[in-house]
């Protein structure tokens, strides 16, 4: 395993980053998600991101349960705050100083840790100020609860604001979370030159497109059995803009290059975030302890210019790059 400093800061994480967003707490059995956990950490990884929307809490406590016995020292764990928990009251969502202040209490509590290395905004509000965000955020850092300070899916003024409202309060915002893949690129046009500028790292989700890049899904065929593409928990619907005929007739024609390259198709689409410097670390969930053991051996490794041109030939063409993409809910009950 490979290790990268998040943002303008002296904080190492893994190149991979394991994440239990639509599996832990919802689609797989408590046991195999401590086996997740387990293989993870065998293969080397020592970053953990979470939130605490996922299954509604429940991925944190999964987590907080199958890490329990860590050194803690020896683990980077990083939760989230925005959306709606709880029995979803009007209070339950959001990042107003209330909700935050809770918020990171149940977290640490679920995940049983004293504090956690990263609290990230899910995402931007647009119902509360942001010098009340971001002061809520510098009081849970001067707390101890909180080590350093991360947004997900902000724009790049967005982040700008959020930035100098931190250096006021004197606090870091070291790292964005955004959805990056071969098909998803909507954040290099703006949002990583301005992270660049400022000194935030992406820590990127769904680096194979909810599976689709991993070549499983085959243009006019059924989704397997089990796959995203047939779970009705929630992974059928953010899995379905890259189902067309179109999309997978393009990722079919990824495994020649990936065999060139000695990867599998899911090794190459996650190695393949990695070539930007800018992307700290890609995160990678699992529902089976072998596709950690698989897809871990992206870390590390170097694409040539030659094959990262070759996949720009199959696929560039085919991927969403509207800056305006990036955005968050409208409302909180968006």
């Amino acid at each position: 395993m490979e290790f990268r400093y998040l943002g303008n800061s002296g904080f190492k994480i893994s190149e991979i980053t394991f994440g239990n967003w639509l599996t832990h707490g919802s689609q797989v059995e408590n046991d195999v998600a401590t086996q997740c956990v387990r293989a993870a950490l065998d293969a080397g990884i020592s970053t953990f991101d979470t939130a605490d929307v996922y299954a509604n809490t429940a991925a944190e406590t999964v987590l907080g349960e199958a890490l329990k016995d860590e050194r803690r020292e020896s683990l980077e764990v990083f939760t989230k705050v925005f959306g709606p928990t709880g029995p979803k009251g009007h209070n339950d969502l959001g990042l107003s100083r209330k909700h935050i202040m809770e918020a990171i209490n149940g977290s640490l509590r679920r995940l049983q840790t004293d504090y956690v290395d990263l609290y990230q905004a899910h995402r931007y509000d647009y119902e509360t100020p942001l010098e009340e965000t971001m002061q809520a955020f510098a009081d849970i850092v001067r707390q101890g609860k909180a080590l350093y300070i991360g947004v997900s899916e902000w724009t790049a003024n967005q982040i700008r604001d959020g930035h100098a409202l931190a250096q006021e309060l004197g606090i870091q915002l070291i790292s964005n979370q955004p959805q990056y893949s071969m098909l998803w690129r909507v954040i290099e046009a703006e949002v990583i030159p301005t992270s660049e500028e400022l000194g935030l790292s992406q820590i990127v989700w769904s680096p194979m497109a909810q599976g689709v890049l991993s070549g499983k899904y085959h243009p006019g065929k059924p989704a397997p059995e089990g796959s995203r593409a047939t779970d009705t928990k929630g992974g059928s619907r953010m899995i379905e803009r890259w189902l067309s005929n179109e999309v997978l007739t393009g990722v079919q024609q990824l495994k020649p290059i990936a065999d060139e390259a000695g990867l599998t198709m899911a090794q190459l689409s996650i190695a393949w975030v990695l070539q930007n410097k800018n992307v700290a670390s890609a995160i990678m969930g699992a529902s089976r302890p072998e596709q950690i053991e698989k897809n871990v051996a992206a870390a590390g490794v170097t694409l040539d210019p030659a094959i990262m041109d070759k996949i720009d030939g199959v696929i560039g063409a085919l991927a969403e790059r509207d800056p305006a993409q990036t955005k968050s809910p409208a409302s909180r009950e968006a």
